[in-house]
Order: C-alpha cells, then structure tokens, then sequence
C-alpha cells in the first residue's frame, strides 16, 4: 500500500526541488510503519532534483537548522520530530528561515 501526502516547501527553499513549492506525492510506504526519518531520506532521493543541494536540507542525517517543519500545520517538534508515523493526507511544510537581505 502507498500514502498519499503534501510537501510543501517554502520561504526560497523550493530552489532545491525545481522551484516547485507544492508536491502532491505518492510515498511506497505502509501506512503506520513509515516515519518522518524515512520520508526524509525519500525526499534526498525523489525531489531534490540536484545532489549539490542535500546539504541544503539535511545536516547530520536530519533536517537542518534554520528550516522550520511542521506536520499539518504543527512544529514537528510537538509531533516526535523524525519519530512521526505518517500517516494518509499528511501535509508537510519545510521553511527556511535564513533569508538573504
């Protein structure tokens, strides 16, 4: 079975996938076994779209700092971080908060 979910990226950080903000995707995981740390790893492999651009999103095997993650609109922080088990519908945003001015 595959879940279907929502990965938004936001505030300048969609220049890693293409400039596409919005990503309506269909993961190869079961629902209720997959975690945030194994969506992670599918996102390095399936929309970042050049492989000089991962240490933009990850650092240390997880999402870097200055990139604010919510899951359904909450801090990932609140939800277990990488422990998340996703689930069906799930909307996930990735904002940088480390603007150039």
């Amino acid at each position: 079975m595959a879940i279907k979910i929502k990965i938004e990226f936001l505030g300048g950080l969609d220049i890693i996938s293409n400039s596409i903000r919005e990503h309506k995707v269909t993961v190869p995981f079961e629902e209720g076994e997959a975690t945030m740390k194994d969506l992670i790893n599918w996102i390095t492999k399936n929309i970042i779209s050049d492989p000089k651009d991962i240490p933009v999103f990850i650092e240390n095997e997880t999402v870097r700092p200055g990139i604010l993650v919510l899951i359904n609109d909450t801090d990932w922080e609140l939800e277990g971080m990488e422990d998340y088990v996703i689930e069906q519908g799930d909307v996930f945003t990735f904002t940088s908060t480390l603007h150039g001015g």
